[in-house]
């Protein structure tokens, strides 16, 4: 795939408009509310969508600081994490939530007048400054929390830097929607309209700040967990590929960190979907192709990795797949030169089992290590060479391969570093949107967890899995595995406390409740991982099946 990179003046020429939204909460009678508003139809993307009151900046907003007693611009933009400006934007909320809504958050009660006033800005017979004079105002600014700042992709018609706003709903006030870019208002519980999709069509920020929401039941709640000490990322959407057209992929994605990657001005041309047999250029080194053998499992399916070029335009190939001769077809099309290695991290039937076929097509040379034990491995697997770990392998296109020896999910598991893009073809030690299963005896967990932190001391910049798409923050998703496998310990440990002696079974109900049951034979291979574990460190014993805590 190639990606093409657009003129640098190009996006400057489009920078984002700044913009303020405010999304007012109350208590209904069956919980907390929040205020939303259907757009008019329009020939543009957010016709018909439900959103919160907000609108850009203007430069009246800046001129009616001396209307915000509770807070001055220099710690309005230390909030905001920008050196100047930052009361505009909280300005800019209240004055728009008053256009669009007619609610107004002052800190004294207008409402008797505030119909007349509402009209006239609208009309545009007054600016936004010149009502506060006249009327006295004072903006309840201090009311409002920050809560969220999002940018528009860099391909929208239209961009937007957005800082979010949370505020409770004025008392005694109505809501009316201004008839003419707002045609419909209505004050709805998060969940339901989440629920509703076909009814309220919404943006992918709405969405996101719904979902945040729906987690609490009450207007103080939320309102006073917002408030707390916490740190607030700029959310950067981005526009992508997909089956149905293109489409906005968020950052808990697992597809945004390839996408920024290889669209980093934001075109809006390459996938956020795994497409099998497709060849996808990850860097001048690096091409992915993906068997076409998706599971419960696999996920999107087996990724197998083209690395080299150079001048010789020689390739190896990391994990040939399953026995699939039009995925072996697939990568001998993908790949831009000969192939003269084979690299395996280990031999489970989704990964190894093409090699020989693979061999026999280009003549390569493999690579790997046997499993300690058979069950579950590719019988037919046979390198030429066996590896230890430590290795290194300089390739064509100023490539080296660095092996790594990482037993736990598989004993003979191997994970191989690109050194030049601090790149680790992480095999099935690593995932994407899931955990490995540790499937003794050949699976060990004591083993897993200190591959794991091994890992840590090297200097990694991206993962490539052998499901899923390119990982960014590697030490990040390295900690996060090796929490939640102490976490799951734990529970191991206190469903021995609380049971036992207990056989497996009665275990896995209570330890892997959070699992879905059509995965808990799956679950139970990695609950019986857990138990030797805590058997060889002397915390648990079975007996006659049934296992019981050594632990006070």
């Amino acid at each position: 795939m190639t990606t093409v990179h657009p003129n640098p003046t190009l996006l400057s020429s489009r920078p984002p408009i700044p913009s303020a939204t405010l999304a007012l909460v109350r208590d209904g009678s069956l919980g907390m509310e929040v205020l939303l508003l259907r757009r008019s139809e329009q020939n543009d993307y957010t016709s018909g969508v439900w959103v919160f009151p907000g609108g850009k900046v203007d430069a009246g907003d800046r001129q009616a600081h001396h209307f915000c007693p509770g807070m001055d611009d220099e710690s309005a933009s230390r909030v905001l994490g920008i050196a100047q400006g930052g009361l505009d934007f909280y300005v800019a909320a209240i004055r728009e939530c008053f256009e669009e809504t007619g609610l107004l958050l002052t800190n004294d009660n207008h409402s008797a007048l505030m119909s007349g006033w509402r009209d006239r800005l609208l009309r545009r017979e007054l600016g936004w400054n010149a009502l506060c004079h006249e009327a006295g105002l004072q903006l309840a600014v201090d009311q409002l929390v920050y809560f969220s700042h999002w940018i528009t992709p860099p391909d929208s018609p239209k961009r937007f830097d957005t800082r979010f706003f949370l505020a409770a709903a004025p008392d005694g006030q109505v809501a009316a929607n201004d008839g003419g870019e707002l045609v419909e208002e209505q004050w709805i519980r998060p969940v339901e309209v989440l629920a509703r999709g076909d009814v309220f069509k919404l943006i992918g920020a709405t969405r996101q700040t719904l979902m945040t929401l729906s987690r609490f039941d009450t207007a103080q709640t939320v309102l006073d967990w917002a408030r707390q000490p916490r740190e607030i990322r700029t959310t950067r959407p981005y526009r992508a590929m997909s089956s149905i057209g293109k489409r906005t992929v968020l950052p808990d994605e697992s597809a945004y960190a390839e996408v920024v990657r290889l669209d980093p001005h934001g075109l809006g041309n390459v996938s956020c979907e795994i497409q099998p047999g497709c060849a996808v250029q990850l860097s001048s080194r690096v091409i992915r192709v993906t068997a076409n053998n998706g599971s419960v499992m696999t996920g999107p399916g087996t990724n197998s990795y083209l690395v080299g070029g150079g001048v010789q335009n020689e390739w190896a190939v990391i994990d040939p797949g399953p026995l699939d001769v039009k995925h072996v077809d697939a990568l001998l099309a993908a790949a831009p030169g000969t192939v003269r290695w084979i690299f395996v991290t280990h031999t489970h039937m989704d990964h190894s089992p093409a090699a020989a076929l693979l061999k026999q097509k280009t003549g390569a040379v493999i690579y790997g290590r046997l499993p300690a034990h058979p069950e579950w491995q590719d019988a037919s697997f046979a390198p030429d060479h066996l590896l230890q770990g430590g290795e290194r392998f300089v390739l064509p296109g100023d490539s080296t391969l660095r092996a790594i020896h990482t037993p736990g999910h598989a004993s003979n598991h191997l994970c191989y570093l690109l050194e030049e893009e601090h790149t680790l073809f992480t095999g099935d030690h690593v995932m994407q949107a899931s955990t490995v299963v540790i499937n003794p005896p050949d699976g060990d967990m004591a083993a897993y967890l200190a591959s794991l932190r091994a890992l840590l001391t090297e200097n990694l910049e991206w993962l490539a899995p052998g499901h899923g798409f390119l990982m960014a923050q590697p030490q990040r998703a390295i900690e996060w595995i090796i929490n939640h496998r102490l976490q799951r310990e734990t529970k191991v440990i206190a469903a021995l406390h609380a049971l036992g002696p207990a056989d497996s079974e009665a275990l896995l109900a209570q330890v892997y409740a959070d699992v879905p049951e059509r995965l808990h034979a799956m679950a139970m291979r990695s609950l019986t991982a857990h138990l030797l574990k805590l058997r060889d460190e002397g915390a648990a014993r079975e007996s006659n099946g049934r296992w019981s805590s050594l632990l006070s």
